[in-house]
């Protein structure tokens, strides 16, 4: 697979990990005092850009997107430390803002394009697939790039998956059975073993990583 230098790990205050693929570029950063990821994927064709999370930092964040041409904002869910920097860049960008519905009303500017699951967000001439993730809230959403040749399988997952486990459900078994099997439905059953998972927080991981911790998952219900 291309991009072999990337490697993800990311501290506040430092400089973007930058993965160039074959048909786009992703580029990685930490921002704020819960240390959330952003991403910025650009277009290699046309420059276009998407950023997923607007989580903190504004200044930080439209330096990050530099010269490219943003075009749309991804929330991939209405908690507050990820959605903070997003009335700043979108009037700084004009950048229509994508979330699912379930989560809008959270979303401190409106939501232009609600998302379903199913749904594809274009990112120039790459196309992004909209997975509804329930449980960590009602409307989190990951995001998953399948790329052309060598480029491999992409998934920004928000905070519904992390290396060694799902997103916190607040202890509600509820929450965590509906999280765990749309996590496992929709994820681990589509998705290759190189699959890389791209989170909300903290460092990345593969689909193949995780898969044998699965059922260690719903037996601590965590």
């Amino acid at each position: 697979m291309s991009g072999q230098t990337y490697t993800g790990d990311v501290q506040v205050g430092g400089t973007a990990d930058v993965r160039e693929l074959p048909g786009l570029t992703i580029a990685k950063l930490a921002v704020g005092e819960m240390a959330n990821n952003a991403y910025l994927l650009t277009a290699t064709s046309t420059g276009e850009a998407l950023l997923v999370d607007a989580a903190a930092e504004p200044e930080a964040l439209l330096a990050l997107v530099g010269g490219a041409d943003l075009r749309t904002v991804v929330t991939t869910h209405g908690h507050w430390d990820h959605h903070r920097a997003l009335p700043q860049v979108v009037e700084a960008t004009g950048a229509q803002t994508v979330a699912h519905p379930a989560d809008a009303a959270d979303l401190p500017v409106q939501v232009t394009r609600p998302v379903e699951h199913g749904d594809t967000v274009a990112v120039g001439d790459q196309v992004l697939e909209v997975v509804h993730l329930r449980g960590h809230t009602p409307g989190s959403i990951a995001l998953v790039w399948r790329g052309p040749g060598d480029a491999g399988t992409h998934v920004f997952t928000g905070d519904s998956l992390f290396p060694g486990g799902v997103g916190n459900t607040q202890q509600d078994a509820t929450r965590f059975a509906s999280l765990i099997d749309d996590v496992e439905a929709r994820l681990f059953g589509e998705l290759p073993d190189e699959a890389w998972v791209y989170p909300g927080h903290g460092k990345d991981t593969t689909i193949g990583t995780e898969r044998p911790q699965l059922a260690e998952w719903r037996e601590r219900g965590w």
